[in-house]
């Protein structure tokens, strides 16, 4: 039978991997804007897209190198999601 606990503890386990799964992007996007930022403070570059490329380059690989880990993840959820549908309905 669905509660008011399974349904938090399923709305906890789907931000739980939601956070997971975006921190490799965040955190690459962070270094990388970092590092832009201080690359053009200390060339006084006062480029926009100067910060844009780059850090949409190493999201790119950041992707294809953790975006196998990623689906398996995200599979692995459902796949648990869904044996669980029995139980939980009741």
């Amino acid at each position: 039978m669905m509660t008011a606990e399974t349904v938090l503890t399923i709305t906890q386990q789907a931000l739980e991997l939601t956070i997971l799964l975006s921190a490799p992007m965040l955190g690459a996007a962070l270094i990388t804007g970092l590092l832009v930022s201080l690359f053009q403070a200390a060339t006084q570059i006062n480029e926009m897209t100067l910060s844009f490329i780059p850090k949409l380059l190493v999201m790119v690989i950041v992707l294809l190198l953790a975006g196998p880990w990623m689906l398996n993840m995200m599979v692995e959820y459902m796949q648990r999601l869904y044996s669980s549908i029995p139980t939980l309905i009741g």
